[in-house]
Protein backbone atom coordinates (compact mmCIF):
# COMPACT_ATOMS: atom_id res chain seq x y z
CA UNK A 1 0.00 0.00 0.00
CA UNK A 2 1.38 3.10 -0.97
CA UNK A 3 2.17 5.73 2.10
CA UNK A 4 2.01 9.51 2.70
CA UNK A 5 5.13 10.25 0.75
CA UNK A 6 4.08 8.45 -2.35
CA UNK A 7 1.20 9.70 -2.47
CA UNK A 8 2.35 13.13 -1.84
CA UNK A 9 5.15 12.34 -4.96
CA UNK A 10 2.43 11.07 -6.84
CA UNK A 11 0.14 14.64 -6.11
CA UNK A 12 3.20 17.07 -6.67
CA UNK A 13 3.93 14.73 -10.23
CA UNK A 14 0.49 14.82 -11.24
CA UNK A 15 0.37 18.58 -10.71
CA UNK A 16 3.77 18.93 -12.90
CA UNK A 17 1.91 17.93 -15.87
CA UNK A 18 1.40 19.96 -18.66
CA UNK A 19 -2.24 21.14 -18.98
CA UNK A 20 -2.39 18.97 -22.25
CA UNK A 21 -1.35 15.66 -20.78
CA UNK A 22 -3.70 16.60 -17.22
CA UNK A 23 -7.14 17.32 -19.65
CA UNK A 24 -6.81 13.86 -20.76
CA UNK A 25 -10.26 12.35 -21.03
CA UNK A 26 -10.84 10.04 -18.02
CA UNK A 27 -13.55 8.13 -19.84
CA UNK A 28 -15.00 7.66 -23.49
CA UNK A 29 -17.88 10.38 -22.29
CA UNK A 30 -15.24 12.90 -21.97
CA UNK A 31 -13.85 12.11 -24.96
CA UNK A 32 -13.64 15.20 -28.03
CA UNK A 33 -13.88 14.48 -31.48
CA UNK A 34 -14.04 11.38 -33.95
CA UNK A 35 -17.82 10.95 -33.73
CA UNK A 36 -17.33 8.99 -37.56
CA UNK A 37 -15.07 5.94 -35.41
CA UNK A 38 -16.83 6.63 -31.92
CA UNK A 39 -20.21 7.73 -32.15
CA UNK A 40 -23.00 5.80 -30.75
CA UNK A 41 -23.45 2.81 -33.02
CA UNK A 42 -19.78 3.03 -34.71
CA UNK A 43 -17.46 0.00 -35.23
CA UNK A 44 -15.24 1.40 -33.06
CA UNK A 45 -17.27 1.90 -30.06
CA UNK A 46 -19.07 -1.06 -30.55
CA UNK A 47 -15.75 -3.00 -30.79
CA UNK A 48 -14.90 -1.52 -27.41
CA UNK A 49 -18.62 -2.24 -25.51
CA UNK A 50 -18.87 -5.52 -26.26
CA UNK A 51 -14.78 -6.31 -25.38
CA UNK A 52 -13.99 -7.88 -28.51
CA UNK A 53 -10.61 -5.85 -28.80
CA UNK A 54 -8.68 -6.58 -31.95
CA UNK A 55 -5.53 -4.87 -33.56
CA UNK A 56 -5.89 -1.61 -34.28
CA UNK A 57 -4.36 1.15 -36.02
CA UNK A 58 -4.68 4.99 -35.41
CA UNK A 59 -3.69 6.67 -38.33
CA UNK A 60 -3.95 10.77 -38.38
CA UNK A 61 -2.99 14.04 -37.67
CA UNK A 62 -0.83 15.32 -34.58
CA UNK A 63 -3.31 16.42 -30.75
CA UNK A 64 -6.32 14.40 -32.45
CA UNK A 65 -6.27 11.82 -29.45
CA UNK A 66 -4.93 8.54 -30.34
CA UNK A 67 -2.74 7.94 -27.37
CA UNK A 68 -5.73 9.28 -25.30
CA UNK A 69 -8.45 6.88 -27.07
CA UNK A 70 -5.80 4.06 -26.96
CA UNK A 71 -5.62 4.76 -23.40
CA UNK A 72 -9.38 4.86 -22.93
CA UNK A 73 -9.58 1.21 -24.38
CA UNK A 74 -7.37 -0.21 -22.05
CA UNK A 75 -9.24 1.17 -19.01
CA UNK A 76 -12.53 0.22 -20.81
CA UNK A 77 -11.55 -3.67 -21.22
CA UNK A 78 -9.14 -3.89 -18.01
CA UNK A 79 -6.26 -4.50 -19.80
CA UNK A 80 -2.74 -4.08 -18.89
CA UNK A 81 -1.39 -0.88 -20.92
CA UNK A 82 2.30 -1.13 -22.20
CA UNK A 83 3.24 2.41 -24.24
CA UNK A 84 6.28 1.88 -26.46
CA UNK A 85 7.78 5.26 -28.81
CA UNK A 86 8.75 3.36 -31.70
CA UNK A 87 11.26 6.72 -32.22
CA UNK A 88 13.18 5.15 -28.77
CA UNK A 89 12.13 1.91 -28.70
CA UNK A 90 14.47 -1.39 -30.04
CA UNK A 91 13.87 -4.66 -31.03
CA UNK A 92 15.19 -5.54 -27.54
CA UNK A 93 12.25 -3.21 -25.22
CA UNK A 94 9.76 -5.23 -27.84
CA UNK A 95 11.09 -8.57 -27.01
CA UNK A 96 11.02 -7.39 -23.16
CA UNK A 97 7.10 -6.23 -23.56
CA UNK A 98 5.89 -9.28 -25.60
CA UNK A 99 7.66 -11.93 -23.11
CA UNK A 100 6.18 -10.12 -20.02
CA UNK A 101 2.91 -10.09 -21.93
CA UNK A 102 3.04 -13.86 -22.10
CA UNK A 103 4.12 -14.50 -18.78
CA UNK A 104 0.74 -12.36 -17.38
CA UNK A 105 -1.46 -14.04 -19.63
CA UNK A 106 -0.09 -17.54 -18.34
CA UNK A 107 -0.01 -16.52 -14.54
CA UNK A 108 -3.45 -13.97 -14.27
CA UNK A 109 -5.10 -14.57 -17.54
CA UNK A 110 -5.06 -10.91 -18.50
CA UNK A 111 -4.54 -9.55 -20.83
CA UNK A 112 -2.03 -6.87 -22.51
CA UNK A 113 -2.42 -3.79 -24.58
CA UNK A 114 0.78 -2.99 -26.23
CA UNK A 115 0.52 0.59 -27.29
CA UNK A 116 3.39 1.15 -30.14
CA UNK A 117 3.69 5.32 -30.85
CA UNK A 118 4.94 6.22 -34.30
CA UNK A 119 4.42 2.61 -35.70
CA UNK A 120 5.98 3.82 -38.97
CA UNK A 121 9.79 4.76 -37.59
CA UNK A 122 10.32 0.72 -36.92
CA UNK A 123 11.54 -0.90 -39.85
CA UNK A 124 9.96 -3.54 -41.76
CA UNK A 125 11.93 -6.36 -39.49
CA UNK A 126 11.14 -4.45 -36.49
CA UNK A 127 7.44 -5.28 -36.90
CA UNK A 128 8.36 -8.26 -37.82
CA UNK A 129 9.14 -9.10 -34.42
CA UNK A 130 5.40 -8.24 -33.72
CA UNK A 131 3.03 -10.55 -35.68
CA UNK A 132 3.75 -14.16 -34.25
CA UNK A 133 2.14 -12.47 -30.70
CA UNK A 134 -0.30 -10.53 -32.06
CA UNK A 135 -1.89 -13.64 -34.49
CA UNK A 136 -1.76 -15.54 -31.35
CA UNK A 137 -3.44 -12.98 -29.15
CA UNK A 138 -0.61 -12.52 -26.44
CA UNK A 139 -1.03 -9.16 -27.43
CA UNK A 140 -3.39 -6.68 -28.78
CA UNK A 141 -1.58 -3.88 -30.69
CA UNK A 142 -2.67 -0.54 -30.80
CA UNK A 143 -0.11 1.36 -32.96
CA UNK A 144 -0.50 5.14 -33.52
CA UNK A 145 1.07 6.56 -36.88
CA UNK A 146 0.97 10.17 -38.35
CA UNK A 147 1.44 8.75 -41.89
CA UNK A 148 -0.68 6.39 -43.87
CA UNK A 149 -0.27 3.26 -42.48
CA UNK A 150 -1.10 1.35 -45.80
CA UNK A 151 2.43 2.76 -46.98
CA UNK A 152 4.61 2.74 -43.63
CA UNK A 153 3.27 -0.53 -42.20
CA UNK A 154 3.92 -4.00 -43.07
CA UNK A 155 1.37 -5.54 -44.92
CA UNK A 156 1.15 -8.59 -42.99
CA UNK A 157 0.66 -6.64 -39.94
CA UNK A 158 -1.96 -4.27 -41.87
CA UNK A 159 -4.14 -7.34 -42.55
CA UNK A 160 -4.09 -8.26 -38.93
CA UNK A 161 -5.57 -4.92 -37.67
CA UNK A 162 -8.76 -2.77 -38.01
CA UNK A 163 -7.69 0.49 -38.81
CA UNK A 164 -9.21 3.68 -37.95
CA UNK A 165 -8.48 7.17 -39.59
CA UNK A 166 -8.46 10.14 -36.95
CA UNK A 167 -9.74 13.47 -38.05
CA UNK A 168 -8.83 16.99 -37.14
CA UNK A 169 -10.88 17.93 -34.15
CA UNK A 170 -13.33 20.45 -35.50
CA UNK A 171 -13.91 24.12 -33.93
CA UNK A 172 -16.25 22.97 -31.67
CA UNK A 173 -14.31 20.00 -30.59
CA UNK A 174 -11.81 22.10 -29.67
CA UNK A 175 -13.95 25.22 -27.93
CA UNK A 176 -15.76 22.39 -25.78
CA UNK A 177 -11.89 21.05 -25.03
CA UNK A 178 -10.93 25.00 -23.92
CA UNK A 179 -13.84 25.96 -22.13
CA UNK A 180 -13.89 22.20 -19.97
CA UNK A 181 -10.06 23.24 -18.94
CA UNK A 182 -10.76 27.07 -18.54
CA UNK A 183 -13.45 25.81 -15.89
CA UNK A 184 -12.03 22.31 -14.20
CA UNK A 185 -11.07 22.74 -10.94
CA UNK A 186 -8.72 19.84 -10.47
CA UNK A 187 -7.07 19.97 -14.02
CA UNK A 188 -7.81 22.81 -15.10
CA UNK A 189 -7.87 26.64 -14.04
CA UNK A 190 -11.15 26.36 -12.62
CA UNK A 191 -9.93 27.90 -8.98
CA UNK A 192 -8.43 31.17 -11.09
CA UNK A 193 -10.26 34.14 -11.75
CA UNK A 194 -9.94 33.82 -15.43
CA UNK A 195 -11.51 35.04 -18.98
CA UNK A 196 -11.03 34.47 -22.18
CA UNK A 197 -12.02 36.94 -25.13
CA UNK A 198 -14.02 35.82 -27.55
CA UNK A 199 -11.72 36.81 -30.08
CA UNK A 200 -9.07 35.28 -28.29
CA UNK A 201 -10.56 32.13 -28.47
CA UNK A 202 -11.29 32.25 -31.98
CA UNK A 203 -8.23 33.15 -32.86
CA UNK A 204 -7.17 29.34 -30.74
CA UNK A 205 -9.96 27.52 -32.93
CA UNK A 206 -8.18 28.51 -35.98
CA UNK A 207 -4.09 28.58 -35.85
CA UNK A 208 -4.60 25.22 -33.69
CA UNK A 209 -5.77 23.62 -37.10
CA UNK A 210 -7.28 20.76 -35.13
CA UNK A 211 -4.41 19.65 -32.90
CA UNK A 212 -5.86 19.87 -29.26
CA UNK A 213 -2.48 19.81 -27.86
CA UNK A 214 -1.54 23.03 -29.53
CA UNK A 215 -5.10 24.67 -28.07
CA UNK A 216 -4.23 23.65 -24.45
CA UNK A 217 -0.90 24.46 -24.67
CA UNK A 218 -1.14 27.97 -25.74
CA UNK A 219 -4.65 28.32 -23.11
CA UNK A 220 -1.57 26.84 -20.77
CA UNK A 221 0.87 29.66 -21.63
CA UNK A 222 -1.37 32.80 -21.88
CA UNK A 223 -2.34 32.00 -18.71
CA UNK A 224 0.47 31.02 -17.05
CA UNK A 225 2.50 33.69 -18.33
CA UNK A 226 -0.12 36.39 -17.04
CA UNK A 227 -0.41 35.26 -13.66
CA UNK A 228 1.00 36.58 -10.77
CA UNK A 229 0.13 36.44 -7.04
CA UNK A 230 -1.50 39.62 -4.66
CA UNK A 231 0.00 39.69 -1.61
CA UNK A 232 -2.03 37.70 0.67
CA UNK A 233 -1.00 34.73 -1.75
CA UNK A 234 -4.48 35.08 -3.94
CA UNK A 235 -3.93 34.87 -8.03
CA UNK A 236 -4.95 37.79 -9.45
CA UNK A 237 -7.96 37.75 -11.98
CA UNK A 238 -6.64 37.32 -15.73
CA UNK A 239 -8.23 37.99 -19.11
CA UNK A 240 -6.95 37.04 -21.70
CA UNK A 241 -6.96 39.46 -25.35
CA UNK A 242 -6.41 38.56 -28.72
CA UNK A 243 -2.75 40.08 -28.04
CA UNK A 244 -2.31 37.40 -25.54
CA UNK A 245 -3.88 34.73 -27.43
CA UNK A 246 -1.51 35.73 -30.85
CA UNK A 247 1.63 35.80 -28.79
CA UNK A 248 0.60 32.34 -27.18
CA UNK A 249 1.18 30.22 -29.97
CA UNK A 250 3.14 29.77 -32.61
CA UNK A 251 2.43 30.41 -36.30
CA UNK A 252 0.43 27.32 -37.55
CA UNK A 253 2.82 24.27 -38.76
CA UNK A 254 2.25 23.07 -41.55
CA UNK A 255 1.66 18.78 -41.84
CA UNK A 256 3.30 18.09 -45.10
CA UNK A 257 4.16 14.68 -44.95
CA UNK A 258 4.14 12.06 -48.13
CA UNK A 259 0.82 11.72 -47.14
CA UNK A 260 0.02 15.54 -47.85
CA UNK A 261 2.06 15.97 -50.57
CA UNK A 262 0.37 13.06 -52.73
CA UNK A 263 -3.37 14.08 -51.21
CA UNK A 264 -2.33 18.06 -52.04
CA UNK A 265 -1.74 16.96 -55.51
CA UNK A 266 -4.55 14.92 -56.02
CA UNK A 267 -6.94 17.41 -54.77
CA UNK A 268 -5.45 20.13 -56.97
CA UNK A 269 -6.01 17.70 -60.04
CA UNK A 270 -9.01 17.08 -59.01
CA UNK A 271 -10.08 20.74 -58.89
CA UNK A 272 -8.84 21.72 -61.60
CA UNK A 273 -11.00 18.83 -63.19
CA UNK A 274 -13.85 19.54 -61.15
CA UNK A 275 -13.77 23.48 -62.53
CA UNK A 276 -13.50 25.01 -59.18
CA UNK A 277 -11.08 27.72 -59.67
CA UNK A 278 -11.15 28.30 -55.75
CA UNK A 279 -10.74 24.60 -54.62
CA UNK A 280 -7.46 24.95 -57.10
CA UNK A 281 -5.60 27.97 -55.64
CA UNK A 282 -6.16 27.02 -52.06
CA UNK A 283 -4.41 23.77 -53.00
CA UNK A 284 -1.98 25.55 -55.16
CA UNK A 285 -1.33 27.90 -52.37
CA UNK A 286 -1.38 24.98 -49.56
CA UNK A 287 1.35 23.36 -51.49
CA UNK A 288 3.57 25.97 -52.33
CA UNK A 289 3.89 27.38 -48.65
CA UNK A 290 4.36 24.00 -47.39
CA UNK A 291 7.64 24.00 -49.76
CA UNK A 292 6.46 21.75 -52.42
CA UNK A 293 8.73 21.94 -55.57
CA UNK A 294 7.05 24.78 -57.44
CA UNK A 295 8.58 22.68 -60.64
CA UNK A 296 6.51 19.75 -59.60
CA UNK A 297 3.29 21.74 -59.50
CA UNK A 298 4.40 23.00 -63.11
CA UNK A 299 4.22 19.37 -64.54
CA UNK A 300 0.96 18.73 -62.46
CA UNK A 301 -0.52 21.39 -64.46
CA UNK A 302 1.05 20.65 -67.36
CA UNK A 303 -0.75 17.23 -67.62
CA UNK A 304 -3.85 18.21 -66.45
CA UNK A 305 -4.13 20.74 -69.79
CA UNK A 306 -3.59 17.86 -72.14
CA UNK A 307 -5.24 14.83 -69.67
CA UNK A 308 -7.98 17.11 -68.82
CA UNK A 309 -8.82 19.73 -71.38
CA UNK A 310 -7.37 18.88 -74.84
CA UNK A 311 -9.20 20.02 -77.87
CA UNK A 312 -11.58 21.66 -75.65
CA UNK A 313 -9.33 24.82 -75.07
CA UNK A 314 -5.82 24.55 -77.14
CA UNK A 315 -4.94 27.37 -75.51
CA UNK A 316 -4.45 25.22 -72.66
CA UNK A 317 -1.70 23.73 -73.19
CA UNK A 318 0.14 26.31 -74.55
CA UNK A 319 -0.59 28.49 -70.89
CA UNK A 320 0.93 25.42 -69.46
CA UNK A 321 3.39 25.17 -71.70
CA UNK A 322 5.21 28.75 -70.59
CA UNK A 323 4.00 27.92 -67.06
CA UNK A 324 6.87 25.51 -66.87
CA UNK A 325 9.17 27.19 -68.13
CA UNK A 326 8.99 30.31 -66.72
CA UNK A 327 8.62 28.13 -62.99
CA UNK A 328 12.08 27.10 -63.88
CA UNK A 329 13.62 29.91 -65.01
CA UNK A 330 12.13 32.23 -62.18
CA UNK A 331 11.48 30.37 -59.65
CA UNK A 332 9.92 31.17 -55.81
CA UNK A 333 8.21 33.60 -54.78
CA UNK A 334 7.59 35.00 -58.05
CA UNK A 335 6.57 32.06 -60.00
CA UNK A 336 3.66 31.50 -57.75
CA UNK A 337 2.03 34.08 -60.21
CA UNK A 338 2.61 32.05 -63.13
CA UNK A 339 1.37 28.92 -61.57
CA UNK A 340 -1.74 30.38 -60.14
CA UNK A 341 -2.43 32.21 -63.39
CA UNK A 342 -2.37 28.93 -65.59
CA UNK A 343 -3.75 26.66 -62.87
CA UNK A 344 -6.85 28.94 -62.51
CA UNK A 345 -6.80 29.30 -66.24
CA UNK A 346 -7.42 25.57 -66.56
CA UNK A 347 -9.93 25.33 -64.08
CA UNK A 348 -11.90 27.20 -65.82
CA UNK A 349 -11.84 26.36 -69.37
CA UNK A 350 -14.39 23.62 -70.84
CA UNK A 351 -13.06 19.97 -70.61
CA UNK A 352 -12.64 17.25 -72.39
CA UNK A 353 -10.83 13.81 -71.80
CA UNK A 354 -11.24 12.54 -75.49
CA UNK A 355 -8.09 12.76 -75.89
CA UNK A 356 -6.73 11.01 -73.11
CA UNK A 357 -9.64 7.97 -74.30
CA UNK A 358 -8.40 8.10 -77.75
CA UNK A 359 -3.93 7.45 -77.34
CA UNK A 360 -4.92 5.27 -74.65
CA UNK A 361 -7.29 3.20 -76.76
CA UNK A 362 -5.06 3.59 -79.45
CA UNK A 363 -2.30 2.53 -77.40
CA UNK A 364 -4.29 -0.57 -75.67
CA UNK A 365 -5.09 -1.89 -79.93
CA UNK A 366 -1.26 -1.62 -80.65
CA UNK A 367 -0.03 -3.93 -77.59
CA UNK A 368 -2.65 -6.09 -77.56
CA UNK A 369 -4.49 -6.30 -81.14
CA UNK A 370 -3.21 -7.23 -84.42
CA UNK A 371 -0.66 -4.67 -86.16
CA UNK A 372 -2.00 -2.39 -88.39
CA UNK A 373 0.43 -2.87 -91.60
CA UNK A 374 1.41 0.72 -92.91
CA UNK A 375 -0.94 1.49 -95.89
CA UNK A 376 1.46 1.55 -99.25
CA UNK A 377 0.39 4.88 -100.29
CA UNK A 378 1.66 6.46 -96.75
CA UNK A 379 5.07 4.14 -96.86
CA UNK A 380 8.63 6.14 -97.40
CA UNK A 381 9.42 6.28 -100.88
CA UNK A 382 12.45 8.87 -100.44
CA UNK A 383 14.80 6.30 -101.49
CA UNK A 384 15.23 5.09 -105.30
CA UNK A 385 13.31 1.25 -105.34
CA UNK A 386 10.50 2.22 -103.85
CA UNK A 387 8.43 2.71 -106.46
CA UNK A 388 9.44 -1.25 -106.98
CA UNK A 389 7.92 -2.03 -104.32
CA UNK A 390 4.60 0.02 -104.77
CA UNK A 391 4.80 2.32 -102.39
CA UNK A 392 2.92 4.85 -104.58
CA UNK A 393 -1.01 6.16 -105.17
CA UNK A 394 -0.40 9.34 -101.80
CA UNK A 395 -2.35 12.18 -103.02
CA UNK A 396 -1.00 15.02 -101.60
CA UNK A 397 -3.80 17.16 -100.00
CA UNK A 398 -3.19 20.66 -100.66
CA UNK A 399 -3.29 19.85 -104.57
CA UNK A 400 -7.51 19.49 -103.65
CA UNK A 401 -10.08 21.66 -103.16
CA UNK A 402 -10.60 22.12 -98.99
CA UNK A 403 -7.20 20.93 -98.46
CA UNK A 404 -8.48 17.02 -98.21
CA UNK A 405 -8.96 14.45 -100.37
CA UNK A 406 -10.17 10.81 -99.59
CA UNK A 407 -7.77 7.99 -99.10
CA UNK A 408 -6.95 5.22 -96.47
CA UNK A 409 -4.77 6.11 -93.83
CA UNK A 410 -5.06 3.41 -91.40
CA UNK A 411 -6.65 0.85 -93.57
CA UNK A 412 -9.20 -0.51 -90.81
CA UNK A 413 -12.46 0.90 -89.39
CA UNK A 414 -11.16 3.27 -86.12
CA UNK A 415 -12.59 5.77 -84.28
CA UNK A 416 -10.42 7.01 -81.59
CA UNK A 417 -10.59 10.54 -81.16
CA UNK A 418 -14.76 11.49 -80.81
CA UNK A 419 -14.64 15.16 -80.14
CA UNK A 420 -17.29 16.64 -77.56
CA UNK A 421 -19.36 19.18 -78.39
CA UNK A 422 -17.47 21.83 -75.50
CA UNK A 423 -15.36 24.68 -76.65
CA UNK A 424 -13.33 24.37 -79.50
CA UNK A 425 -14.10 20.38 -79.74
CA UNK A 426 -17.43 21.68 -80.79
CA UNK A 427 -15.18 23.11 -84.22
CA UNK A 428 -13.72 20.01 -84.53
CA UNK A 429 -16.66 17.92 -84.50
CA UNK A 430 -18.06 20.07 -87.03
CA UNK A 431 -14.98 20.03 -89.29
CA UNK A 432 -14.61 16.17 -89.00
CA UNK A 433 -18.25 16.00 -89.62
CA UNK A 434 -17.80 17.93 -92.93
CA UNK A 435 -14.92 15.42 -94.03
CA UNK A 436 -17.12 12.66 -93.33
CA UNK A 437 -19.73 14.16 -95.71
CA UNK A 438 -16.73 14.51 -98.37
CA UNK A 439 -15.78 10.82 -97.91
CA UNK A 440 -19.40 9.68 -98.59
CA UNK A 441 -19.91 11.88 -101.61
CA UNK A 442 -16.55 10.61 -103.03
CA UNK A 443 -17.79 7.11 -101.98
CA UNK A 444 -21.28 7.32 -104.22
CA UNK A 445 -19.13 8.86 -107.07
CA UNK A 446 -17.02 6.13 -107.59
CA UNK A 447 -17.83 3.03 -109.68
CA UNK A 448 -18.32 -0.30 -107.34
CA UNK A 449 -15.95 -1.87 -106.26
CA UNK A 450 -12.97 0.72 -106.90
CA UNK A 451 -13.08 2.30 -103.41
CA UNK A 452 -10.19 1.20 -101.84
CA UNK A 453 -7.97 1.62 -104.98
CA UNK A 454 -5.97 4.58 -103.67
CA UNK A 455 -5.36 3.33 -100.43
CA UNK A 456 -5.22 -0.74 -99.56
CA UNK A 457 -2.47 -2.28 -97.18
CA UNK A 458 -2.22 -5.33 -99.64
CA UNK A 459 1.61 -6.43 -98.87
Amino acid sequence: MPDLFTSAREQRTKAARPLAARMRPENLAEFVGQQHILGPGKLLRRIIEADRLVSLIFFGPPGTGKTSLAELIAGATRRHFVRLNAAAAGVKDVRDVLAQAKTHLETTGGRTILFLDEIHRFNRTQQDILLPDVENGIITLVGATTQNPYFSVNAPLVSRSQIFQFEPLTREDLRDLLTRAIHDPVRGFGTWSLTVEADAMDHWLEISDGDARRALTALEIAVLSQGTLSTDGTKQPIAITLAIARDSIQAKAMVYDDDGHYDSASALIKSMRGSDPDATVYWLARMLAAGEDPRFIARRIAICASEDIGNADPTAIMLAAAAVQITEFVGMPECRLTLAQAAIYLACAPKSNRVTAAVDQAMDDVKNSRTIPVPRPLRDTHYSGAENLGHQGYQYSHDFPEGYVPQVYLGVEKHYYQPTDRGHEAVISQYLQRLAELDQAWAQSQPRGTQQANGGTEG
